[in-house]
């Protein structure tokens, strides 16, 4: 057994970079997301031991694992999963790669709280145009940050929105009448070509447009993600009885099973369904 220190020393920020583009060609992932990539594997790789064996190479990820262990576990499982995906690239590209120290970190499925929705009409108060328009399209479609930033005039119809969700999965979601307005009086006013959120010809960056929430909310003395708007509208279709198969179509979900964990349900309808389900609530009298 040979420690290689050196593995793939010459070639290792080639592979990286063919992984990294990969992510946002073969599975959409946002700017922000390849950089996190890149900066774990930055990290990691300044730390990880790499062992040749027989025809493989082994990758013992405990030094590393030592180095962010003061980190909470959504953080180092985060870490983690970049660090697995690299690899599993690797093998896919025939280069035998195997991972040591590589157990899972238990991690607590928390997720962002859902805002009132009175809270938010209240921010909307005090907001300019754009920036309600920002808000209400994240709360009123259910958007991730990125599918906001990439999208397109030529994405709205009439009653509808086009959204290109995580791996270039394409939804339509309902535009409701009063989002409409507020779009239309908002392209009355300003004349982007391409993307509806532009600036000197460019598409807003997820960064621009997450400073908006940010700025919305802070001004009622919130603080607020673009995330819980999301949440927001998941949590808010679910407690008003929509079936838990369109909301998972809504969010660009892949199974149900993540709106599950996504919403949790809401506790209103999950006390609504117990007492028409128990027999001692009298639901069924």
């Amino acid at each position: 057994m040979m420690v290689l220190r050196n593995f793939l020393q010459k070639s290792i920020d080639k592979y990286k970079s063919e992984f990294l583009l990969s992510l946002e060609n073969l599975r959409g992932y946002s700017d922000l997301t390849i950089k996190s990539y890149d900066d774990v594997l930055r990290e990691a790789f300044l730390y990880v031991d790499i062992v040749r064996e027989d025809e493989a190479y082994i990758l013992n990820i405990m030094p590393y694992r030592i180095k962010i262990a003061h980190l909470n576990p959504k953080t180092i499982s985060k870490k983690l999963s970049a660090i697995r995906s690299f690899v599993n690239y690797l093998n896919d590209e025939n280069i035998p790669v195997h991972l040591k120290a590589d157990e899972s970190v238990k991690v607590a499925k928390t997720l962002p709280k859902p805002i009132q929705h009175k809270h938010i009409v209240e921010a909307l108060k005090y907001a300019e145009l754009q920036e309600q328009l920002v808000v209400t399209l994240l709360y009123t479609l259910g958007l991730r940050i990125s599918e906001l930033t990439a999208l397109k005039l030529e994405d709205i119809s009439l009653g509808w929105i086009r959204v290109l969700g995580k791996g270039n999965k394409q939804r339509d979601v309902p535009l409701i009448h009063s989002t409409k307005l507020l779009l239309n009086h908002y392209l009355e006013l300003n004349f982007p070509k391409v993307f509806l959120f532009e600036k000197n010809g460019e598409k807003l960056s997820e960064n621009s447009l997450r400073y908006i929430v940010t700025k919305v909310f802070k001004r009622v003395a919130l603080k607020v993600s673009p995330h819980q708007l999301r949440h927001s509208y998941a949590t808010a279709l679910l407690n008003n009885g929509a079936p838990i198969a369109d909301v998972s179509e809504l969010l660009g979900h892949s199974s149900m099973a993540t709106t599950q964990i996504y919403t949790k349900l809401g506790s209103a309808l999950k006390q609504q369904n117990y007492n028409k389900a128990h027999p001692l609530c009298g639901g069924n009298k």
